[in-house]
């Protein structure tokens, strides 16, 4: 066949609303033709069809129209039923204009929700179903009928109680006034407008920001019934609304605390609220008890699931068989002639090898090859853990080249990776895997040859069968009847003493690796562990010998009755080094004692660690999904990461099957996250134009694109995926453009309706993974929070950055800030001279700030100085030149485009451009120290704020080090295993005292600022490469 273009791309790429020819086929046997534009719904397009159908034969035997639906054929070639008919054709983008009515079948609500729920996680409920896999059918059962209870019961919760979950506060860390700049004092009282719901009227009241929110209503009840002599009503039925926002003030918690008000009271503006009476709030409860009503009407029976199996417990014995399995071929295997095949096989039990590996023999390179060959391991069956999974590699093996004559070594072979597969031993009942099972297999990277196993690797098959290496494999049958892993409480655990050296080894933080004499005394002293050093458990599970029961069997039976830990000095025990069950269930356990916001804050992580996991129902799963239902905040952002990763095969299954669950739960939701991901693909769409277009599209013709009518719908009235508080309403298209970089951002600016004049933006970016900036700016507002908690607040900018799916995402514009470079070249004459200008950033300051303002402006800039020095450093931020540091026109500093950490950076022919520790200029210095260069007194209260920015870090450096090593199962480049953590344990003075840890870094910030002059050639070198003037 010759090549071509197939099916109607190019028409659904095309712009504008021009027709389309169709042709439909009636359930009558009619066929009608006729042109619709591609902008219409389905919905419109049934209303055409009836109408021409009307003065067509057979027309009365055609009943209610609500009775059909149509059906197309996707551009995936599969049959797809438009249940959803507010959707556009050219949303649809069927694969030919060619649409079949066809009568309803089945609940039509239930088909509805499925037919939005596969569009909003992209990954249709039928692959699902199409399993046919029993853990899948009762983990989707089981989820389902989980999520249900928690919707029916959040609908019978008072309004009060129901906001909590759909409007959680949004507060700062603590209760404590902002201070402000330059030795002014935090207002002792704010004043605040108020307006009342429905009515035009408002009035501004004088209020204690320290003061919780039901003062605030019982002032404004009182100034009203004073002013328009109304009857009084009970503050307790009101709720304040910020204004243009789903942002609500209740509870007990001071107004100065929440986010909103702190930022005014920061920046020195008035709050706008609104009284909300609770007839409002109950309207929006019902509201969303309709949708669900809706959508589950006709799951009750759907939603339980089938009962489980009763469990034949194998018999009692003593199993002294080895684990054995049988090899028996190979499928679809390319390798280059004359190398021999060869599987290795290993038993681990998380990242620990349970025995020795084994390895098969060499069979000639074929796409099928054959070993029929038996392979055991030296491990007996009773002695195998839970978890243990079996981890396979497939390699080809190469003869070297031969040395010349009169060489004395031998010739070498060379290992050459070809796939890698795991799968667990005992399957997610608790029964020994028997029988033949077909592994489709995952690449290996050509280049890696250090590890050909990969026991952190997915449990979970290549879904990619028609192309992917295979292995067919055995397990025998051990016993005639099931063997399932037996119970532990059959064997009790020993006890122990207190000793010196035990001491010694638990206040060690950064003792990870133990000698045998160690590991010997500490399991010999568990007892002591447990009632003296509860928060070193992670040191424990590391040395008990999980290829032994009765070892086993004694750690979970002391962790029975181990003190709960801290969430987060249980966040490391999330780990895949620690997969037995009962360690992660006494994880999640302590876990639950997280408040919102701390899980709010470890969100990130506790997505990735599901990766971890080996079986689809797990209770972390089932921890995050109650949580996510009950503060839809948690919810939306579990969605969109969850919902970023879609694109991944080896995660798509678990993560599609939560996030199903999750819009099982709540209905209501569906509808704003659908109307999010339809301006994201519309985003997706238009930046693809953008950057792919033959000819450069200027930014009018950008603008001539957004104003058409299906981007005009499809980007206004939403709520902003980076904060589902924010309203996005009207899209400002004259304020829009493309970012001249290389992947083209698109900038998008939207009007506030309640502030005239004042603009909200937000940034797509198209063709660059955001996860690690998205790390990043987690662990600055991490840090940002610890330091507000021991009262220092560095004015750190953590902006909005959130990855939306396969490459692409949204960032949060800051509003009235600038790069350094473009303040640099603005202030000279040529790229050559504008980084060495040192007086540039002090004159754009005090252009932007009257007198009575820069001192607050160079207090805020040395403040936000300090803590992006120390969070750099810390982190190890590269690529740090001057058009990725910006300023706030209030004098805030902050750094943007982390591409770059823990070290790695950035190198230009084989040269470190980067050798300072962090950036500190002299034209910073210059500008803390206010333009005098004996102002030596506020340096040195800059250098105080490192040094307690820097020891308030160090004091929880375990935390950093944890959540980074949760993040290794993201596959970032540059956090792929423990030796890139190593950095950050330096940069933290993780095993040392505060005393050691304050003098290196004192060595550090010294260095950095006599070797700046070294950051300003870089930023020269890079202002000349920008520099575009004539």
């Amino acid at each position: 066949m010759p090549p071509g273009n197939y099916g109607m791309e190019e028409e659904w790429e095309a712009e504008g609303n021009a027709d389309i020819m169709v042709d439909f086929l009636l359930p009558t046997g009619i066929f009608l033709e006729f042109p619709v534009s591609r902008n219409d719904t389905i919905a419109d397009i049934k209303k055409l069809v009836w109408r021409r159908a009307s003065s067509e034969p057979l027309f009365n035997a055609l009943g209610d129209p609500a009775s059909y639906v149509f059906v197309c054929i996707s551009s995936a070639a599969e049959r797809l039923e438009l249940e959803a008919e507010h959707r556009r054709l050219a949303d649809v983008r069927p694969f030919a204009c060619f649409l079949q009515l066809v009568a309803r079948e089945g609940d039509r609500a239930e088909k509805l929700a499925n037919a939005q729920i596969s569009l909003l996680i992209g990954k249709g409920i039928n692959e699902f179903e199409a399993q046919k896999n029993h853990e899948v059918s009762e983990f989707r059962a089981r989820l389902r009928a989980f999520c249900e209870e928690k919707a029916l019961q959040q609908q019978a919760l008072p309004w009060f109680q129901w906001m909590e979950c759909n409007f959680p506060c949004d507060l700062e860390p603590c209760r404590a006034l902002p201070s402000r700049g330059g030795g002014a004092k935090a207002p002792k009282k704010i004043f605040i407008n108020i307006q009342f719901e429905g009515s035009d009227e408002s009035f501004m009241l004088q209020q204690d920001p320290q003061e919780p929110p039901l003062a605030l209503i019982r002032s404004a009840l009182k100034k009203k019934a004073t002013v328009f002599r109304w009857v009084r009503q009970e503050a307790e039925d009101y709720t304040l609304r910020v204004n243009g926002r789903w942002d609500f003030l209740y509870g007990d918690h001071p107004m100065c605390q929440f986010k909103y008000i702190f930022s005014c009271l920061r920046d020195g503006q008035n709050p706008q609220l609104t009284m909300v009476y609770h007839s409002t709030i109950r309207a929006y409860q019902e509201d969303q008890g309709s949708a669900w009503r809706q959508g589950s009407k006709s799951s009750t029976s759907a939603s339980k699931p089938p009962p489980l199996p009763l469990k034949k417990v194998g018999p009692e014995a003593h199993v002294s068989e080895p684990l054995c399995i049988h090899l028996l071929q190979g499928s679809r295997v390319n390798a280059d002639e004359g190398m021999k095949l060869v599987v290795q096989a290993g038993l681990f039990h998380g990242s620990e090898l349970l025995c020795k590996l084994v390895t098969s023999s060499e069979v000639a390179v074929g796409s099928d090859p054959v070993w029929n060959q038996r392979l055991e391991f030296d491990i007996n069956v009773a002695d195998l853990p839970r978890m243990s999974r079996l981890c396979i590699a497939l390699y080809a093996v190469v003869e070297k080249a031969k040395k010349p004559r009169g060489t004395k070594k031998k010739s070498k072979r060379a290992d050459c990776p070809i796939a890698w597969v795991n799968t667990m031993v005992f399957d997610y009942k608790d029964q020994l895997k028997t029988g033949e099972f077909l592994l489709s297999m995952w690449p290996s990277i050509p280049d890696d040859k250090s590890e050909l196993l990969n026991p952190m690797g997915t449990v979970e098959k290549n879904t990619n069968v028609d192309s992917a290496a295979a292995l067919l494999i055995h397990f025998p049958s051990v016993r005639p009847q099931p063997l399932y892993y037996p119970p532990h409480d059959k064997v009790t655990g020993g006890g122990g003493s207190r000793h010196v050296r035990l001491k010694e080894i638990m206040d060690n933080k950064n003792h990870t690796e133990f000698f045998e004499d160690e590991k010997e005394l500490l399991w010999k002293l568990r007892g002591a562990v447990q009632s003296l050093y509860p928060e070193s458990l992670s040191k424990l599970l590391v040395i008990t010998k999980w290829n032994k029961r009765e070892d086993v069997a004694q750690m979970v039976g002391l962790l029975r009755a181990w003190p709960e830990l801290s969430g987060l000095h249980a966040l490391e025990l999330l780990d895949y080094s620690f997969p037995d069950p009962s360690v992660r269930a006494f994880t999640v356990k302590c876990l639950k004692k997280l408040g919102d916001r701390e899980l709010m804050q470890y969100l990130i992580q506790l997505v990735q660690v599901l990766k971890y996991e080996s079986y689809l129902d797990c209770d972390l799963t089932s921890f995050l999904l109650e949580r996510a239902l009950s503060n839809k905040r948690i919810g939306h952002f579990l969605f969109w990461h969850l919902r970023s990763e879609m694109h991944v095969s080896s995660v798509s299954l678990r993560f599609g099957l939560i996030l199903e669950a999750y819009c099982r739960g709540n209905i209501h939701h569906i509808r704003s996250l659908t109307k999010q991901n339809e301006a994201l693909g519309k985003l997706k769409a238009l930046s693809d134009i953008v950057k792919s277009g033959s000819q450069k599209m200027s930014a009018d013709d950008l603008k001539l694109c957004i104003k058409q009518d299906s981007y005009m719908e499809a980007l206004s009235d939403l709520l902003s995926p980076l904060n589902p508080s924010i309203i996005l309403s009207e899209i400002c298209v004259e304020k829009c453009k493309y970012m001249d970089s290389k992947m083209k951002p698109l900038w998008l600016m939207y009007k506030n309706q309640w502030v005239p004049g004042d603009l909200m933006g937000i940034i797509f970016k198209n063709g660059d993974d955001l996860r690690q900036d998205m790390l990043t700016l987690q662990m600055i507002q991490l840090m940002e929070n610890l330091w507000k908690k021991e009262g220092l607040d560095l004015r750190m900018i953590p902006y909005g950055c959130l990855s939306t799916g396969n490459k692409m995402g949204l960032i949060e514009v800051v509003k009235n800030s600038d790069t350094i470079a473009n303040i640099q070249r603005d202030n000279s004459n040529s790229a050559a001279t504008a980084a060495f200008n040192k007086d540039a950033l002090l004159n754009w300051l005090k252009s932007k700030n009257p007198e009575h303002k820069l001192e607050q402006a160079i207090e805020e800039f040395t403040l936000s100085c300090a803590g992006y020095c120390v969070a750099t450093y810390v982190l190890g931020i590269g690529d740090r030149h001057n058009d990725n540091i910006m300023i706030r026109e209030t004098g805030q500093l902050f750094h943007i485009d982390f591409g770059h950490f823990l070290g790695n950076f950035k190198r230009k022919l084989g040269i470190n451009r980067e050798r300072v520790p962090f950036i500190l200029t002299y034209d910073f210095v210059h500008v803390i120290q206010q333009g005098r260069t004996n102002n030596s007194e506020k340096f040195e209260r800059f250098r105080d704020y490192c040094e307690r920015a820097y020891k308030i870090l160090c004091r929880n450096g375990t935390l950093f080090v944890n959540l980074f090593a949760m993040m290794k199962a993201a596959g970032l480049p540059e956090l792929s295993s423990f030796k890139d953590i190593q950095y950050l344990k330096d940069s933290l003075a993780l095993g040392k005292t505060e005393e050691e840890a304050l003098k290196s870094f004192k060595v550090k910030f010294n260095e950095a600022l006599r070797e700046s002059w070294k950051t300003k050639v870089n930023w020269m070198m890079h202002s000349l490469a920008k520099d575009k003037r004539p």
